[in-house]
């Protein structure tokens, strides 16, 4: 721990003028001195309240305010008249974590602040860092890493909070961001999977003058993390062929024909094209309409860029107000049904995130908000 410095300025009409009597009886001494408001004490350059009462040219200063001033901490034992002074032990922060792969990476409007986006496993399974100057950011050899060379598809752990903005993802600041190997990106569909001895293989196809090959061969073990975009966790059994994906695999290859290669990531994607144009632009307008006035003021998306997808209802926490909106989810959620989410961004994103609005995709209904915090 670096030590602190005292500093005491004094002017020399002050020092001049310190006087006092000192008279000693036994154990307790009666002492006279000059209490001067002219002199100032700072401690690392940051000036205090305190100032110093000069008995026989001697600066004195109230032990326990100086103790904190200087990062100790001061206390008096009555039953044995003694003053401990010790050194303040720095508090452990506890940091959550987790490991995954970066799914984008975009600067923001702070000088040298990076907004990364995260999907993987541990404490959070989808997250948004702010990655900056005071983020402890190397490779896993310890070599210092550039957030400027951060990119989507690298394998990541991550340290970050302790405050974390419960938002829908949740948001936080990184406090360190270790980098591993940089993946290959697939997004295509599944043209079959299977279950083998040791996990799952997941082929991917190509067509070519009308017939279908194999093109790679994908191995997943216990080690592979298969969810959504959300972070949600999809079991493989669920997997189909047809299923859109996004997979993180690699680097290593096989030579082989069709290649294989570990499969770290899949994410499973839904189907933007099943919502048609037209719907797509009801939902908008539907959005905007509930969305009350003081939460308008904030968002920075335009209307007609709000993000319009469709979600599982399980798993999600929806805020609702009314007792027919929770009986409606809650019917939803019983079937496994889907809902329809439309997102828009705000001027407030990096303290409580978007705004994030669910409705019922067959009736239209309003249901209500993810948790923002």
């Amino acid at each position: 721990m670096q030590k602190k410095k005292l500093l005491v300025v004094m002017t020399a009409v002050g020092l001049l003028g310190t006087s006092a009597g000192v008279g000693a009886s036994g154990l307790v001494s009666k002492v006279t001195g000059v209490f001067h408001k002219d002199i100032a004490v700072s401690v690392n350059g940051d000036q205090t309240s305190l100032h110093p009462v000069y008995i026989q040219g001697k600066a004195y200063l109230p032990a326990r305010e100086m103790a904190d001033e200087l990062g100790y901490t001061l206390n008096w034992n009555s039953k044995t008249k003694n003053i401990q002074i010790n050194s303040k032990e720095e508090q452990a922060v506890e940091y959550a974590r987790m490991l995954g792969v970066i799914v984008d990476v975009v600067p923001t409007d702070k000088e040298g602040q990076y907004r990364v986006e995260v999907l993987g496993y541990g404490d959070q399974r989808w997250m948004i860092l702010y990655v900056d100057k005071d983020t402890e950011l190397a490779d896993e050899s310890g070599k210092a890493v550039g957030a400027a060379d951060l990119k989507a598809g690298t394998r990541i752990m991550a340290e970050f909070g302790p405050a974390m903005a419960m938002s829908y993802p949740g948001q936080s600041h990184a406090h360190k961001v270790v980098v591993s190997a940089q993946t290959l990106v697939k997004e295509d569909v599944i043209q079959s999977i299977e279950k083998t001895e040791d996990g799952w293989q997941v082929k991917f196809g190509e067509t070519k003058d009308g017939q279908t090959t194999t093109s790679i061969v994908l191995n997943a073990g216990k080690e592979t993390s298969v969810m959504t975009a959300q972070g949600i966790d999809v079991p493989f059994a669920n997997l189909k062929a047809g299923d859109k994906v996004r997979a993180y695999y690699g680097p290593i290859m096989t030579k082989s024909l069709p290649p294989q290669s570990p499969l770290h990531f899949l994410v499973v994607l839904s189907d933007k094209e099943q919502l048609a144009p037209a719907t797509i632009e009801e939902y908008r307008e539907l959005s905007w309409k509930n969305m009350p006035a003081d939460q308008k003021s904030h968002v920075t998306t335009k209307k007609e860029d709000a993000r319009v997808e469709e979600v599982d209802s399980a798993k999600i926490t929806v805020m609702m107000s009314s007792d027919e909106q929770k009986k409606k989810l809650a019917e939803i959620q019983a079937a496994n049904g889907k809902l329809i989410s439309i997102v828009y961004n705000t001027d407030q994103d990096a303290l409580i995130g978007p705004i994030v609005m669910i409705f019922d995709p067959e009736s239209k209904t309003f249901l209500g908000f993810l948790p923002r915090k």
